[in-house]
């Protein structure tokens, strides 16, 4: 089930494609774009991480700590951020924790057939740590550019 905007989100700690460990914990007081994703290097996942890649410096220069997250390893993640350069932390959730706990794991439809993997969403989290926005059906192409627009929204009270 997807997070609530408003309500805590769950903490966590994974590790990244570098070997370094990350917590929600750590980021109090930041802005936190935790965006889920199927798989490293598959046609949707590159454009929505390229997308992140592209407009990181006005996401950092907006305060704001991005994270990716899927189920494949420490290992596939350092290979996926470097062929594509990308500058933030691929968190590597092999058994799940966090991916369920935000509720990105669900039922999916492909060619007519319907099985369980990760769905791509994606969540804002504010810098007390609450929910702030819920992107869910994520388009890749389009999202990293709507997360700056509702970022700068958001912190000038709009």
């Amino acid at each position: 089930m997807l997070l609530i905007k408003g309500t805590p989100a769950p903490d966590f700690s994974l590790t990244d494609q570098d070997g370094a460990t990350h917590s929600l914990t750590s980021q109090r007081g930041h802005w936190v774009l935790i965006y889920f994703y199927p798989k490293d290097d598959t046609p949707g996942c590159t454009t929505e991480s390229c997308g992140f890649r592209d407009h990181f410096h006005a996401l950092k220069n907006s305060g704001v700590t991005v994270f990716g997250v899927s189920k494949d390893s420490v290992e596939s993640h350092k290979k996926f951020a470097g062929k594509y350069a990308l500058p933030f932390p691929l968190l590597a959730d092999p058994e799940m924790s966090m991916i369920e706990a935000y509720g990105a794991w669900g039922q999916k439809k492909f060619l007519g057939k319907t099985y369980d993997g990760i769905l791509r969403i994606s969540y804002l989290i504010d810098p007390d740590g609450k929910i702030a926005k819920v992107y869910e059906k994520v388009k890749p192409e389009e999202h990293p550019a709507e997360v700056v627009r509702d970022i700068a929204a958001l912190q000038s009270g709009q």
